[in-house]
């Protein structure tokens, strides 16, 4: 596997991090988003049914949705979730048995890190892309003092993104913006509301343009 082949991650389309507790309309949030002009989603293996749903997505939207599995922590819940047919691994943490299991299967791995150690022990141990978490405790600043030293990294804000934020992380380099609730509204979707959700896709679809 190439370490950098950032293919179906695309610079500046936000990723849409689906974290809920109930997923019976999974398929609705992805049309909604798709519609919206969101194409990179990631599902939190926080719920149990979340490789379950990314089989089903895969199956429903074939190369139009790219999925992939958040909450990853270890290298036995990464084989399970490209089993199930995740395109991408997302790690809250520096978890070296993730990267390793996404190089094996080349599979991209975005892996979670904070500090300048830890970004670059991803990024030396393959990490296709580095998810700076907290971002909002970090702010665009820090990503831009560490793409000073190291301009070859590419990293990844999460956490606290919104729509008033998203525009000065990729000002101060950021390859893209992964964003959760401000995106994947709980209230829309309790409500159903999808074409609200769609509408607030384009928004921030536009805001990182």
């Amino acid at each position: 596997m190439s370490q950098r082949s950032v293919s179906i991650l695309h610079p500046r389309m936000p990723i849409a991090i689906v974290r809920l507790d109930n997923l019976d309309n999974a398929l609705e949030i992805c049309k909604a988003l798709l519609n919206g002009g969101i194409t990179t989603l990631e599902f939190t293996l926080t719920n149990a049914r979340t490789n379950e749903v990314i089989t089903r997505i895969r199956q429903e939207f074939g190369d139009r949705m790219t999925v992939g599995a958040g909450m990853v922590l270890d290298g036995a819940m990464a084989r399970d979730s490209i089993a199930a047919g995740a395109q991408f691994l997302v790690t809250p943490i520096l978890a070296l048995d993730v990267i390793e299991q996404g190089r094996e299967q080349d599979i991209p791995v975005i892996s979670g890190a904070y500090t300048p150690t830890e970004i670059w022990t991803a990024w030396k141990a393959g990490a296709t892309l580095v998810n700076v978490f907290p971002a909002s405790q970090a702010g665009p600043c820090y990503f831009k003092d560490i793409l000073a030293l190291f301009p070859q990294l590419k990293l990844l804000p999460t956490g606290g993104v919104n729509l008033d934020t998203c525009g000065a992380f990729l000002a101060a380099g950021a390859y893209t913006v992964a964003v959760g609730s401000q995106l994947v509204d709980r209230d829309l979707v309790r409500q159903k509301d999808w074409k609200a959700l769609a509408a607030l896709a384009h928004q921030y679809v536009e805001a990182c343009q």
